[in-house]
């Protein structure tokens, strides 16, 4: 499996650039709880590949609360043949705790 692990960094430099669109694999009430900005939410109980979007020019990162539903997702969509080789390793939790803004 090929791993890009992004950190807070990465993650903010690309949403500001617009190059990224983060795919939340967390379960729908800890989505609805609070989110990245401008997240999508793909929970990982009801993971389909085929379901993940395609924004031409922008790279899916795939994000969850610590960074282990997210390596578990990417597997997922390596093995249907999609290239997905994102995740933003610190995840949700991560996020918070650098206090950048949420979404509710």
């Amino acid at each position: 499996m090929i791993v890009n692990d992004l950190d807070i960094d990465a993650v903010k430099a690309g949403l500001a650039a617009g190059s990224i669109l983060i795919v939340d694999v967390r379960e729908p009430h800890e989505f609805a709880a609070g989110r990245i900005p401008g997240s999508l939410s793909r929970p990982l109980s009801q993971f389909d590949p085929a379901d993940l979007p395609n924004e031409p020019g922008k790279r899916l990162v795939l994000s969850c609360a610590a960074g282990v539903r997210s390596l578990r997702a990417m597997e997922f969509a390596q093995s249907a043949g999609l290239d997905v080789d994102s995740h933003y390793s610190g995840g949700f939790k991560d996020w918070v705790m650098h206090g950048e803004p949420v979404e509710r």
